[in-house]
């Protein structure tokens, strides 16, 4: 989707030298971190403060487009789709900024099924997102960093949404891809997200992400299409149409998956740089003082 304004988003990441970025929503931080210096990880802190830019979801919205179409289906997925987009249009404390974004069911092969149950037992305010695993801690390889706590898996609220997927109607979860973190982060959906676990599962995820710039696409499809015309141009006999038809269909996935990748994140300078990071998290998040060295 193109988006035209506004230039400066509601929901953004500042950043300063020494790996240092804080998430800011309406002028509030709502999350700080600091890259490690070894490029293997990132320290994040939560202030509390987040707040969804899309409004509460009503149990009958969730069956009406469940009546529209099977659930997790194409059509189901694009209608939720157009909801965001529609809802984080709307909003005036959301990420979207000028310029080119996805909305997509995913990112093929990021999501690891074992990592999913460390989201309910290891979620703590502060904490790190291992990007190697090599030497970490092993409750710290995650792939999605909620922006709040967690609730209680019996918590009204999960109790309902819990129905919910039950009745096979639950909503996605919204998530938005932040290169700074290597993460993406649930934008909204905190509650379905711990339903979906509670109840043994996975979400189905929409992530919201800064289209890749249309050159680097270009580079990225290069090797494949010359690896696509080279094996089919090498076909013979009487099962190469059957087997060029297979290499196209392969090929139509890598290419789309390129399109759908994310691009970089945009982050505005912090102004008053690394020294007002350190005293807003002095303010905001007494005590944590994470050691980028490691």
């Amino acid at each position: 989707m193109r988006v035209e304004r506004p230039v400066r988003p509601g929901l953004r990441m500042e950043c300063a030298d020494g790996g240092r970025l804080m998430l800011v929503q309406s002028g509030v931080p709502v999350l700080f971190a600091r890259q490690r210096a070894t490029h293997r990880g990132v320290h994040y802190a939560r202030t509390g403060r987040y707040v969804s830019p899309l409004g509460p979801l009503r149990a009958e919205q969730a069956r009406a487009f469940a009546r529209f179409a099977e659930p997790g289906s194409e059509e189901w997925t694009e209608r939720w789709a157009a909801y965001a987009e529609r809802s984080l249009r709307e909003a005036d404390n959301g990420p979207l900024h000028e310029g080119d974004w996805n909305i997509t069911p995913g990112f093929s092969g990021w999501f690891a099924d074992g990592n999913w149950p460390k989201l309910l037992s290891h979620d703590p305010d502060r904490g790190h997102l291992t990007w190697f695993g090599y030497g970490d801690p092993v409750e710290d390889a995650r792939d999605l960093l909620p922006l709040r706590a967690l609730s209680h898996p019996e918590a009204p609220r999960v109790k309902a949404y819990r129905r919910q997927y039950r009745e096979g109607v639950l909503p996605p979860v919204l998530a938005w891809w932040i290169s700074g973190l290597n993460s993406p982060v649930v934008l909204d959906g905190h509650d379905r997200l711990t339903a979906a676990l509670a109840e043994g599962d996975r979400p189905r995820l929409l992530i919201l992400s800064r289209a890749m710039d249309e050159e680097w696409k270009a580079v990225c499809a290069e090797r494949p299409v010359l690896e696509y015309e080279k094996t089919v141009a090498a076909l013979d006999g009487p099962l190469a149409p059957v087997r060029a038809s297979a290499e196209g269909r392969r090929l139509a996935d890598t290419l789309r998956d390129i399109a759908q990748a994310p691009g970089l994140t945009r982050s505005w300078p912090l102004p008053g740089g690394a020294a007002a990071w350190e005293a807003a998290t002095a303010e905001r998040v007494p005590g944590w003082s994470p050691d980028p060295d490691r």
